[in-house]
Formats: structure tokens, C-alpha cells, sequence
């Protein structure tokens, strides 16, 4: 007997019996003229998500539908009902925004102390703080790191807050990319 959660199958309704197939399957419609209407394979579906069938537990589970939908008086005939696979839409995850962090150049911050935050915050090895410490000197302001928002936020916040804490005015900002 395959066991559909350990063997990465999913339950499949098909007629009036459950079985199982390999959760890779083609994401496409087979025999698209044999797939009875949108509303059948709702109906299907509120049958399978209201915890009635077999599939129930699951919301990824595939859906067979054959021309009467698998509903209705000739539910229990599979004589001449043919079945077409339909597998729920994915929607597309969007790639979150990115937001450079900047060091903003001033006159009393010391040089040292700007390196080791660029150590210790942004994880940059000593060349590297020192090479971007340079910059923020003589150009006034420099890439400390690119990330996401929340993550660019946390470190603004840390950086301003030890600066504060050693009573330098080292400014940090964030701005998107």
C-alpha cells in the first residue's frame, strides 16, 4: 500500500475512488474538452475543503473532474466518463524590495569607530571597513549593505542606538535601491 504523505504522492479523486499519484505531474489540463465547467470542479473542490472525501486534509490535492464533474445523478458511472487533471493556480511570490544602508559622513565621529561598526554590524572584515570608511570620508556617504526592509531597518536602528550609546554622532540612513 503507498502511503501518500511519507511517498510525496497526493490524493487524487477520480469518479467515485480515491488513488494516488506522483505529486510531480504536469501542472496542464489533459483532455480539456473532457473537464466539465468551472462550477463542477468548484463544487468539487467545496466538497473536498468542507471535510467530506478523501483528500479533505489536503488543499494542494489534485482534482478530477470527468463530463459530469463528478457530481450529479451519473456521479457512479465511469463507463464512459473520461477525467482530465486540474491542479490549483500558485500565485506567484514577488521578490521583496531591497534598501541600501548608508553611512553618513561628520566631523567628529573617529575613523576607528566607524570601522568597527562596519565590523560588527555589517560583518565586513577589517580591509573592507576600512576601505568603505575611506569613502564615507572623502565622499560623504557610503554603501554599509544591501538588504531587505526589515532587515535594513534593524540595522539602522543598532547602529544609531551604539552610536548614540559612545556619544558619537554618526549618522546612518536607509533608502531604497
Amino acid at each position: 500500500m503507498v502511503n501518500c504523505e511519507r511517498d510525496r504522492y497526493v490524493t487524487v479523486v477520480g469518479g467515485n475512488w480515491p488513488y494516488c499519484a506522483l505529486e510531480s505531474r504536469p501542472s496542464t489540463l489533459r483532455d480539456t474538452q473532457d473537464v466539465t465547467t468551472i462550477e463542477a470542479m468548484q463544487d468539487t473542490e467545496r466538497v473536498l475543503m468542507n471535510g467530506h472525501g478523501p483528500a479533505a486534509h489536503d488543499s494542494r490535492a489534485l482534482l478530477m473532474a470527468g463530463k459530469n464533474g463528478g457530481a450529479g445523478k451519473d456521479a457512479g458511472r465511469d463507463d464512459d466518463a473520461k477525467t482530465g487533471l486540474v491542479t490549483k493556480a500558485r500565485p506567484k511570490t514577488k521578490k521583496p524590495s531591497l534598501y541600501k544602508v548608508l553611512l553618513l559622513n561628520d566631523d567628529y565621529t573617529p575613523m576607528e569607530f566607524v570601522v568597527h561598526v562596519l565590523e560588527r554590524y555589517f560583518g565586513k572584515g577589517r580591509e573592507e571597513a576600512t576601505r568603505i570608511m575611506l569613502h564615507v570620508h572623502h565622499k560623504g556617504v557610503g554603501i554599509c549593505g544591501v538588504f531587505t526592509y526589515e532587515i535594513a531597518e534593524t540595522k539602522v536602528t543598532q547602529v544609531m542606538d551604539f552610536s548614540r550609546q559612545h556619544d558619537h554622532p554618526l549618522q546612518c540612513t536607509m533608502e531604497k535601491e
